[in-house]
């Protein structure tokens, strides 16, 4: 499989955790025989702004936006890691979606509402960190980025072979949980995308 792999998140030098999720993801998904396209959206300085001239023309006008468009229609699958940013992903990953993820391109609405797709089927794995403690995340928010990717997102363009793990909370976790929650990465990526 080709696996298309995107992270935002704003450490200088990768030193954050979820640039070790996301090294993880991408050394397992190799070891298993798949293609990698991985995107490190702060490192590359992806322009996260969806200009007017850019929503009104039918592709990405931007040959880098375009790219990354090509690239996820080609790939079999998918995983995102980011931080948890007030129950959102990070400003420069919502961008990402918006020029991206393009209505006409990746999908499109019927004229009875309905939506086609040209990645339906496909898989996708979200991971996700945060400091928030579990059950006092679902109490006061419920878990709005659970909703946002495996039905606003994944779930609208067709992508339902999804699985999605937040790590929390990262500032209790001592070295020994965070080296648990690799081992665990690394699971559930082998879950998603079996090795060939």
């Amino acid at each position: 499989m080709k696996v298309m792999v995107v992270i935002g998140h704003q450490s200088p030098g990768q030193t954050s955790f979820c640039h070790a999720i996301a090294r993880t993801v991408v050394e397992t998904l190799r070891s298993g025989g798949h293609e990698v396209v991985f995107h490190d959206l702060y490192a590359e300085r992806f322009d996260p702004v969806l200009t007017q001239e850019e929503l009104d023309a039918d592709a990405p006008t931007d040959p880098i936006a375009r790219r990354h468009l090509d690239e996820l229609v080609g790939a079999d699958g998918y995983v995102i890691v980011h931080p948890n940013w007030w129950g959102q992903p990070p400003a420069i990953l919502k961008g990402w979606i918006d020029r991206v993820i393009r209505n006409g391109q990746v999908y499109r609405f019927g004229a009875d509402g309905s939506v086609t797709s040209t990645i339906a089927g496909r898989t996708a794995l979200v991971l996700t960190t945060s400091n928030t403690p579990r059950d006092v995340e679902l109490e006061c928010y419920g878990d709005p980025l659970e909703n946002l990717w495996k039905n606003c997102i994944f779930g609208l363009v067709g992508v339902t072979n999804f699985a999605r793990r937040n790590f929390e909370s990262m500032i209790m976790s001592a070295p020994a949980q965070r080296e648990s929650w690799l081992a665990e990465t690394k699971e559930l990526v082998e879950k998603q995308f079996p090795s060939l």
